[in-house]
């Protein structure tokens, strides 16, 4: 049993910069500086393709572990990363690519906005941690493309290709507007507080549900839920993820008091420990199984709230997010992770999947930050 933030900071960092890291910076990279898609619970490479939001999720991650103070090749993986990234992973447009295949080569180019907003926040950290304005600018010309083409009239964006809407989904929002948030804490330009003042608004307006204060899933052209259960989905880990950006991006500790109730009461495991994928907007279960980015947003709520209230309630939570958390990272090799909880508490067995590296990181660095 974990003491107190003290005692999970410890743990959280030796777990991070003694097994984690190092894994990932070798194993985890391909030959052509690439990052792998995934690795075997033994901690072995898997060859098969790469998604470009992989790549760009591990450039932060990285970007990330440097800045806690990481001794390891931080740097050159992320050099190698980012310059393969706007070089093989842009369309003639300056857009960005979908999929590599293992090699390294593009093989689908169809655009999509969760992918942007992955590249874009991946330019966002890599620029101002490597002290590279080249990165900043071509985030400032991709955003360009994004602002005049992509945004709808009933506001928010088009979302590509890939995912046919309706619905329109605020899950890729968030990560636009977590990436608008990283571009104004690295000086990329004005232009970013006002997108990021955007999409909060999205938020208050449209994604926000006024009778339970928390976040819903599906919507039609105006931003209005879809009939049926569809529209009644809420994801725990969502909410919890929201109410952190506004935490930290925002200070609206209104929106995050709303969102973070409704997960604590409806979407927390008590036997398991752990935050689970879905409920309705009644707080009844839809899918009770629990995968491990919910748990990491878990953790960076409650620490962004300790931070703010020093509240004993809070700590404990922090304490609590972090023992389910902790539970996917007993696996046979060290630095690996399982991805889904079954609803007994056993893990699927699968090969870990490098996009988990992001919240995992994510969560320790607003842990470790003072």
């Amino acid at each position: 049993m974990l003491k107190g933030i003290e005692d999970v900071r410890e743990r959280a960092r030796q777990w991070l910069f003694d097994e984690a890291a190092p894994l990932w910076s070798t194993i985890g990279v391909c030959e052509d500086g690439q990052f792998a898609e995934r690795l075997t619970l033994e901690g072995k490479q898997v060859e098969m393709d790469r998604r470009l939001r992989v790549q760009a999720r591990q450039i932060y991650s990285f970007c990330a572990i440097g800045e806690l103070g990481w001794e390891g090749p931080w740097r050159p993986v992320v050099e190698k990363a980012v310059d393969k990234l706007i070089t093989d992973g842009r369309r003639s447009d300056g857009l960005f690519v979908h999929l590599f295949n293992r090699q390294g080569e593009v093989v689908r180019t169809e655009l999509d906005l969760y992918d942007h907003a992955f590249a874009l926040f991946a330019l966002a950290h890599a620029g101002r941690v490597l002290d590279r304005p080249d990165l900043l600018q071509i985030a400032n010309e991709v955003q360009d493309v994004l602002d005049a083409k992509w945004w709808r009239p009933e506001g928010g964006f088009w979302e590509g290709e890939l995912t046919p809407c309706p619905p329109y989904r605020q899950n890729p929002h968030m990560h636009m507007f977590e990436a608008a948030l990283a571009h104004r804490r690295a000086g990329s330009g004005e232009r970013w507080g006002v997108l990021a003042e955007r999409l909060a608004g999205l938020f208050r307006e449209k994604f926000r549900d006024p009778g339970t204060g928390c976040v819903t899933e599906y919507f039609d052209k105006d931003w209005q839920k879809v009939p049926g259960d569809e529209g009644r989905i809420v994801e725990p880990g969502h909410c919890l993820e929201w109410a952190w950006l506004f935490e930290t991006g925002f200070a609206d500790t209104a929106l995050s008091d709303g969102l973070v109730g409704f997960a604590r009461e409806f979407g927390i495991c008590s036997n398991r420990g752990v935050a689970v994928n879905e409920v309705y907007l009644d707080g009844a279960i839809r899918d009770n199984n629990a995968r491990l980015w919910p748990q990491t947003e878990r953790l960076k709520a409650a620490v962004a709230r300790w931070k703010r209230t020093s509240a004993p309630d809070e700590e404990k939570e922090v304490v609590l997010a972090y023992e389910g958390l902790a539970k996917y990272f007993a696996t046979p090799a060290k630095g690996v992770w399982y991805d889904k909880m079954k609803v007994d508490g056993s893990f699927v067995s699968e090969d870990a999947p490098a996009s988990s590296f992001y919240h995992i990181v994510c969560a320790i660095s607003e842990l470790l930050s003072r």
